[in-house]
Order: C-alpha cells, then structure tokens, then sequence
C-alpha cells in the first residue's frame, strides 16, 4: 500500500476471498460516483453491474496465481449513474502473503475509452463516406445511414425530420424503428419538445437523458442540420429507456447528420437536374458536343490567365505599398530619433493610403464594396468636381460640360461616383498627350433614344465622358476592363480604373460600355437609375467636445483590430467597454452595462454585426449603432437602417461617424 498510494497510475488492489478494495486517487475517475463509497468495502458491492465479468477474472489470478493482460479491454459499469461500456488497458497480478499464497489481485489499468470511441467514430464516418456515393439515389443513402446509426448506436429508432419551413413542423420520410411508434409522416416539433425548434434553429443538440424527460418515453438526441443560418433538418435518435448521451456520441451522431445531408441534397439535385435534362440531351447533344468542348479550353484558358494577372498585379502593388510601411516600422523600433519619426510615420501613412484605395477599387471591381446610395444630381456633382479636373487635365485640353440641371437625381453613392468620374477623367487626359477636347455630357436614356445595358432595370440616366485621344485599337478595347491591364507603362497606373468604375454602375443597379476607335477618341457611358429627389449631404459632424464622457461599447472578434480602435476611441475622449464577441457583449448588457454608443464589426463567428445590433435594439431601443466592415456588400435593406463605415477608417472619420450619430442626444 505505501508504493501504490502514491503511484500516478491507475491502481486497486482487491485484497482477500471478499476482494476488498483499495486503490489510490488516480483511480478514483475509473468508477465515478462509486468513489469514495467501494473504498475498503468488498468488490461485489461496488462493481455489481460488472461482477459477471470481472469475478472471473480476479478468480483466475488467485487461484493460478498467473498474470491477466489485456488491451482496450471492454467493461460495462456505471460511473456516472447510468451504464456504459468503457475500455481499459488491464493488467492483473498477484500479491502474495509471507508463505507464498496469493493474498489479493494488483490491478493496474489504464482507461482507453476516449481513445477506442474516437477510432470507432472515425471508422464509422470513413465508411459510411465510402459507402454513400454508390449507393445512388436519396431514398437507398437514408436508408442505408439510418440503418447503420441505429445498429452501431443500439437505439430504438434513427430518422431525419426535414423542416417544413413554417417553424413548426417537420417530415420524417422513412425511420429506422423497433419497438416505438411510427414518425412517418409530418410532426410537429411540439410533439417532441415545446422548445426544441428554437434550439435545433440556434445550432444547439437537444438531448433528453432520462425517461421521464421526453414524450418519446425513453432518452433521445437530436442535432440540426444548418445552412445560412437556415434549419433544414433534424438527425433524431431515441432509445429505449434512460441512456447517458457521452459527448463522443453526440460528435457521432452531429457528424452523420452533416455527412448524410450533404450526400442526401447532391443526389436530389443529380436526379432533378437529370429528369430536367433527359430529353434535353437527346435533341441538342451531338450539335452542342464540339462547341461545349471549344468553349470550355477557350474559358479554362481565359480564366487562367486573368486570374495570373489578377493575382501578380495585386501582389505587385500591395508589395510596392508594404515596403515602406514595413521599413518606416523597423526604423522607428530600431533608431526612435525624434527628428525623423514625424517624416517616417508620414510616408508610411501614405503608402497604408494607397493600399486602402487599391482595396477599395478591388472591391468595386468585385461589386462587394458597402455602397451609401443617396439621390444625386448629377449637374451639382459635376460642377463641384468641375475645378479638380481642370487641374488634373492641365492647359491643353478643354473641358466642356453639358448636363441640364432639369435632370432628374440618380441614386448612387457619391463618393464612389466622383471617383470613377475622376478615372474616366484621367484615362482621357492620357489619350490626349498632345492636347485635345474632353465633354462630359448626360441625358435621360428614355428621351434620347440611348439604349440602356439593361432596359429592364427601369428608368435610368446616362452619363458620358468623350475624348478626342488616340483611341484603342481592337484587341485594347477588348481587354481594357480587365484587371490590372493597363497600357500606360510600369508605375503610371493600376490597372484597376476602368474595372472599378464599371464594378460601382453594376452595383448600383445600371450599367456601363465603353465605345473607341484608333485615332477617333473613346466614349465611356455610365448607366445610373434614377432616383426620387437630389438629397443634401450633411456637413462632417464636428468632434463632441463639450459635455459628459461618452461610454462605447466596442465589438470585435479580431484583438488586433479590436485593440487600436480602442485607443483612437480613447484618444477621442470616450470610454470604451470591449467585448470579444457578440455573446460577451450581451452578457455585459445583462449585467447592467448601459453604453452611449454601439460600434460593432460585421462579419463574426458568432453572428453578424447587424443581427447582434438588432438583438441589442431590443434591450436598448434607442441605442446608436455604428457597423464597421471591411469587405461586405451590404444593401440599405440589410443594414435595417444602422449607419455603417467603411475598413479601413481614419480617425477623423471613425469621429465623425461618432460625432454624427450622438448629435442631438444630449
């Protein structure tokens, strides 16, 4: 006993004919509850439900004196209340008394369930996916899934429940079952538990252990089957009686359903798309046969090489931009002389500049920059740039304007407009490098007999920059949206002008084309819809300098960006509570923290930043909120009406964001 009590493994010794045991605090997690109830008290007592088993064993050592070993050993106790098979590494010895009898059995053991679960989960999912593809057609893979859960699982019954879609009721369309009544048919979710829809459509299992919990008289378990945030389907398994759900056979049982869905809705989708094109096939097969196969090099070539140029003008840029930033960084740590920071922190906030508008621009390119669409009149906004291109056109070209203030407004953000004008604008001059004529010029499509992109898109208004430059030959005009191709020469461009512009008219609901000829001068026409009134963009909101300090409650799940918010928001006089995620930021609510302001990401793990700031709405209705994002194409619809703000931000502008959003509260 003084060499097993403080061992580290795993020990008991069951000690004469009533096999007393005793054992040391490693083992004490081998019997669960049993512990310290079976310490010196006689083994029959405590391993009841095992003593069929075990006695056997503990006998043959004692009476052979002979050493019992095993591998991963199987045994059925109850640790924790109910019954489950466990695996153990064991190794049985006998201990003998002074004269050489076998007094008692050392058992040394070693619990390897966690081990064997995993490898039998494994093999179970790696066969089930080998299985599946050849099985064919949805109704022989369910069945065949179902069957195969039920048996390795031992339960009574295995089905999928499809949601129906009205929150209440799903549809079982065939079970594996013994011994319970049918689910075959539509259920409604109620029946199995009054709260079950709401935590299957948040992600959550739901299990009912014991039998008096469940409808179904006996323990059940059931996993949602997500797909954007939408419930599809529920995994149910029931058994007879009490059962203790391990958390490996609810990762079993949470895999499969994922597996089986998935193989499920592909081959609903070959069996539709075949039905559809049965016929189909027959009549146009032979005449598509060569044209598909031509396409698709010509497309697999095409492809390839845009993404090459895509990729390399990116990586070229974003390199070109990173080089001072990195080297004004490592100066500053290196050598922090006061005489040059100033200089080195300015050249590295350029660059960061520049590498925010080449992002930008890509994401106008891609149609996923989040868009502030407001009425505007397109005289007003030309005119306001109308000194700015003089500048940038130079004295050699003129500038002539032709817009009718009578126009009607058209609904467009109007930064990104000004911007794309300004490329347009720049492109021509470059045409023009001996001099020439530029006319900006628009109209109502339906009045001048100008043909819209896409006249189903409703009324819209054309707006055109015209130059007399060189022009472009075929195969330029051909390429010139392309990204990152550009004519002018290495560092005179990106490549990314005519791209943006034409990502900004398709996202804002209209069109753009581009008409040139080689020595005949280029017309590029934006295509915007109309809108209802000219709006007046507000004034920037000054900084709220007077009055109490404001609290803010900062939401991000990224630390590094999370952690210099906070200090520009310090640094601008407010107080800042932070959280790591929405949840974090909801219990801080629940435990009374009441902010001026809610400045939260959008895009997160735990949900999206709007439908965290809609659940917040509904503790603090009248709470402010500011949505930053860096990448999503967020409508006014999805924003449900939360100002927004664009990564990455200065912060002037994360100020006055702020500033404008606490006016008028006090």
């Amino acid at each position: 006993m003084a060499m097993l009590l403080p061992a580290q493994a795993q020990i008991v010794l069951f000690w004469g004919v009533q096999y007393i045991a005793l054992y040391n605090d490693a083992y004490g997690p081998s019997i669960g509850i049993k512990h310290p109830r079976a310490l010196a008290r006689p083994a029959e007592e405590n391993w009841r439900e095992l003593w069929s088993d075990l006695e056997p064993l503990l006998r043959g050592v004692r009476e052979t004196g002979r050493t019992f070993a095993a591998k991963d050993r199987p045994f059925y106790i109850e640790r924790q209340g109910l019954g489950e098979t466990t695996y153990f590494d064991v190794s049985y010895s006998a201990v003998r008394e002074a004269d050489g009898s076998v007094g008692g059995v050392l058992c040394i053991v070693t619990d390897t369930t966690e081990r064997v679960r995993f490898q039998r989960r494994q093999a179970f999912l790696l066969e089930l996916r080998q299985a599946l593809p050849g099985l064919g057609d949805a109704e022989r893979i369910e069945a065949h899934a179902i069957r195969r859960l039920g048996e390795e699982l031992g339960a009574a019954r295995v089905c999928f429940g499809e949601d129906l879609g009205d929150a209440c009721h799903y549809r079982v369309s065939q079970e594996w079952a013994a011994g319970v009544p049918s689910l075959v048919g539509d259920n409604p979710y109620a029946g199995l538990d009054p709260a079950l829809y709401g935590a299957l459509l948040a992600g959550q299992r739901v299990r009912h252990e014991h039998l008096a919990d469940t409808p179904q008289r006996g323990a059940s378990l059931y996993v949602p089957v997500l797909r954007a945030e939408r419930l599809e389907a529920m995994l149910a398994v029931h058994f007879h009686g009490s059962h203790l759900f391990g958390e490996d056979e609810c990762l079993l049982v949470e895999e499969t359903a994922k597996q089986v869905w998935a193989a499920l809705t592909h081959a609903r989708a070959e069996r539709a798309l075949h039905a559809l094109n049965e016929n189909l096939e027959e009549r146009v097969a032979r005449m598509l046969a060569q044209r598909e196969s031509a396409l698709l090099q010509l497309h697999e070539a095409r492809k390839m090489e845009m993404v090459g140029q895509l990729t390399g003008g990116i990586a070229h840029d974003l390199n070109n931009m990173l080089t001072p930033i990195i080297a004004s960084l490592e100066l500053l740590r290196r050598h922090p002389q006061p005489e040059r920071a100033e200089r080195l922190i300015d050249g590295g906030l350029q660059a960061a500049e520049r590498a925010r508008n080449l992002v930008g621009r890509l994401l106008s390119f891609a149609r996923r920059q989040t868009l502030k669409p407001l009425v505007v009149s397109l005289a007003t906004l030309i005119e306001d740039m109308h000194e700015l291109m003089t500048r940038s056109l130079g004295p050699t070209i003129v500038l002539r304007i032709r817009i009718d203030t009578a126009l009607p407004g058209v609904l467009v953000d109007p930064h990104q407009l000004e911007l794309a004008v300004l490329n347009l604008v720049v492109n021509a001059r470059d045409a023009m490098a001996e001099g020439g004529q530029l006319t900006i010029c628009a109209g109502l499509g339906e009045d001048d007999g100008h043909q819209a992109p896409n006249p189903l898109a409703g009324r819209q208004v054309w707006l055109q920059v015209e130059d007399n430059g060189c022009g472009m030959s075929e195969e330029v005009l051909g390429r010139c949206v392309e990204p990152f191709y550009s004519t002018k020469g290495a560092g005179r461009g990106t490549g990314l002008g005519l791209p943006m512009v034409q990502g900004l008219a398709l996202q804002s609901g209209g069109g753009f084309a581009i008409h040139s000829r080689a020595g005949q001068g280029t017309e590029a026409t934006l295509w915007l819809p109309v809108g209802e009134a000219p709006q007046v963009a507000r004034a920037p909101a000054e900084l709220p300098l007077t009055g109490r300090v404001r609290r803010v409650l900062l939401v991000d799940d990224e630390a590094l960006v999370r952690h210099a918010t906070q200090m520009q928001l310090q640094a601008l006089g407010y107080e800042v509570s932070e959280a790591e995620g929405p949840l974090q930021a909801l219990a801080l609510l629940d435990q009374g923290l009441r902010p001026d302001l809610l400045l939260t990401d959008h895009v997160m793990t735990e949900m999206t930043g709007v439908r965290f700031a809609q659940q917040v709405r509904e503790r603090l209705a009248d709470l402010p909120v500011l949505i930053i994002t860096g990448y999503a194409n967020l409508t006014p619809r999805e924003l449900h009406g939360f100002e927004v703000l664009r990564k990455p931000f200065r912060q002037d502008e994360l100020a006055q964001s702020l500033a404008q959003l606490l006016r008028g509260r006090g």
